[in-house]
């Protein structure tokens, strides 16, 4: 028996890092799998390794930034799986750079993707949690939702955003089963994060500052998230909702190095 047993969970960019762990966990605790990710071949893998070790998986292709295409994802994932009970917004993207040097095209990318992505998913399966009168939306946010790092503009103003639509689902669906909240993962050893690291001259010097920076010393994994994803879906969260939850090691509660 696991804690998520008889629920279909909507995971947005679940073909890779925090997604895909998420995808994962989720389908060991007992959940159905509907995956909604812009990259076909990675979505789908995660979906068929699902499938292979016995559980109910499906990928279905679509940017979050586009509504029609969230909404038929969202259709086909009903009718393949049943009405997802849990959605989990995970899709996002970021980019870095000096506010006065950035294009209006990245400001709007990111808001489209980051927040507007985030609504059109929630929008999307809130009729079907409604129906069976039980739901839980959990909204991957950031530290930066509240910590600011020079030159990472716009993506912690969208964040920010995410962390008011949670707020703002939460009450006006408080007495109609469904709960609202999030999750702020500081620096979590994914491909994104990778990625990044790579961009400096010594990468493993980068990564090791990364790691003395934070009090446990170290960076967290897709498993920390993905635990406390599954908490805040179960009914072991039942009375917790319109709340963030930061996973960051303890970093964002040091005032100073």
């Amino acid at each position: 028996m696991g804690r998520l047993d008889g629920e279909v969970a909507l995971i947005t960019g679940g073909g890779r890092g925090i997604g895909a762990g998420i995808a994962h966990y989720f389908a060991r605790e007992g959940a159905a799998i509907a995956i909604l990710e812009i990259d076909p071949t990675s979505g789908g893998e995660v979906a068929q390794s699902i499938v292979a070790k016995g559980g109910r998986g499906a990928a279905f292709v679509g940017d979050v930034a586009d509504r029609a295409a969230v909404d038929k994802a969202v259709m086909a994932a009903t009718e393949a799986l049943g009405a997802p009970t849990i959605l989990i917004n995970n899709a996002g993207i970021s980019f870095r750079g000096d506010p006065l040097e950035l294009s209006d095209e990245i400001w709007r990318r990111t808001f489209s993707v980051d927040l507007d992505g985030v609504w059109y998913a929630t929008r999307a399966v809130i009729p079907g949690m409604l129906k069976a009168g039980h739901g839980s939306i959990v909204n991957i946010a950031s530290v930066h939702a509240f910590q600011i790092i020079p030159r990472y503009f716009p993506y912690p103003v969208a964040k920010h955003a995410v962390i008011g639509l949670t707020r703002a689902i939460a009450i006006e669906y408080a007495l109609k089963g469904i709960r609202c909240n999030a999750i702020c993962p500081g620096a979590i050893d994914t491909p994104g994060n990778v990625a990044i690291l790579n961009e400096y001259p010594d990468p493993a010097a980068e990564r090791r500052r990364w790691e003395q920076i934070s009090p446990m010393k170290k960076m967290g994994t897709t498993v920390d998230v993905a635990a406390a994803a599954a908490f805040l879906a179960s009914s072991e969260a039942g009375f917790i909702t319109g709340q963030s939850l930061t996973i960051d090691g303890g970093r964002s509660v040091l005032y100073h190095d």
